[in-house]
């Protein structure tokens, strides 16, 4: 069965419904894998990310069908037109920034996201979509080098094989990012590539590299 969400539900990863797996955004759609007394395993289709629903949002639900989602799905989209809606991606950023927030484990809602569900809202705001996790968002998009860095290009943070943070580049050697209370901002805050500052110095450490939507 496929459903469209008529308001933000949480998506679980734990069968107890304790542990954030991701949010889902109001007018997205999901699909019923199987279903448990408590929940049900559900798939979110525009990004195939599985997670748990707690039953008692189900009345947040109303059915659809798979035609009424493809239907509803942004048109596709040349380099340059993406190009062109990169200020807006950067304009949402900013505004979650000056919007009191603080960091979320799965977030991808106003007002509290994690990282990469910080990036997906907005791509998503201006109709381009991206996958959920930033490991995904660096496979899916097209590696650039550091020195061909381009304002709203991705850049990427984590060990050597895979990588587990993400922010956006605005220029001048800054991004913009949703990072954790322990070596982050706990929220959305402006680092830099080449900064003095404990959490700017903390992810130069990881860093991996940068991408580029196309």
């Amino acid at each position: 069965m496929i459903y469209r969400s008529l308001a933000d539900i949480n998506i679980y990863d734990s069968p107890k419904l304790d542990r954030l797996a991701t949010q889902m955004a109001k007018g997205r759609y999901l699909e019923v894998l199987t279903s448990e007394p408590s929940f049900l395993k559900i798939q979110l289709l525009e990004d195939n990310y599985t997670g748990l629903l707690d039953r008692q949002d189900v009345e947040k639900l109303e059915l659809s069908d798979r035609q009424s989602f493809i239907n509803n799905l942004p048109p596709a989209l040349s380099a340059s037109e993406i190009r062109d809606r990169l200020p807006d991606v950067i304009t949402f950023i900013r505004q979650a920034m000056a919007t009191p927030n603080e960091y979320l484990w799965g977030g991808t809602v106003a007002p509290n996201y994690d990282c990469s569900g910080l990036m997906q809202a907005a791509f998503a705001s201006v109709g381009i979509l991206i996958p959920r996790d930033a490991y995904q968002q660096e496979a899916f998009a097209e590696a650039v080098t550091l020195e061909d860095i381009q304002i709203g290009d991705l850049i990427f943070f984590g060990n050597v094989t895979k990588a587990t943070h993400v922010g956006i580049y605005i220029g001048n050697g800054e991004y913009i990012h949703s990072s954790g209370k322990e070596h982050g901002h706990n929220g959305i805050k402006i680092s830099q590539l080449a900064g003095i500052d404990p959490v700017s110095q903390w992810y130069a450490k990881q860093l991996r590299g940068a991408a580029r939507i196309t």
